[in-house]
């Protein structure tokens, strides 16, 4: 059992949790719901309930320079241990997807080597323990559809807005 910290870090689009163990950052999420709730299920897969920690990290750096409009991927090393399978291709796929661009839930499918797993990678996106670290809100359906975002379309159309992959409204 590794030790765990988290911080909460501002966002243009509200508050972002971030969990770390010594491996690396190992959960990142915007949250939607009062701390509590976004740490125990955090808590439950880690074994450890995580600690708060006031060191500033490469990960909350990379989320403001994102959030200004800087390109690059996030530096911070990935704790792993929360993404299994077919998930894990899917994701590392995802994060092949050049900042601007979309790509579509088959092509991902395809990229992760099964390439009939859309609807998988839509589970990989769901379920992903890197948003915003790792860019699910560029995967978009085949129809041109962005799709949801956690159940908060308006943030992924917010991000790809960001990147312009998408007009402005």
């Amino acid at each position: 059992m590794l030790p765990a910290t988290y911080r909460i870090h501002p966002t243009p689009l509200g508050e972002a949790l971030l969990v770390s163990t010594t491996d690396g950052l190992v959960h990142v999420q915007l949250l939607d719901a009062p701390l509590a709730h976004a740490l125990a299920p955090v808590a439950l897969a880690l074994r450890a309930a995580p600690v708060p920690d006031d060191a500033v990290t490469d990960a909350e750096e990379w989320l403001d320079a994102y959030f200004e409009g800087e390109r690059g991927p996030c530096p911070a090393a990935l704790d792993w241990r929360l993404a299994h399978g077919f998930t894990r291709r899917a994701l590392d796929a995802i994060r092949d997807i050049p900042y601007g661009e979309t790509a579509t839930y088959g092509e991902i499918a395809a990229a992760a080597g099964s390439r009939r797993a859309h609807r998988a990678v839509g589970t990989a996106c769901a379920t992903t323990p890197f948003s915003l670290v790792i860019p699910v809100h560029r995967v978009v359906r085949a129809d041109g559809n962005i799709g949801e975002y956690g159940g908060r379309p308006d943030i992924k159309r917010a991000l790809l807005e960001l990147e312009g992959a998408l007009p402005s409204r």
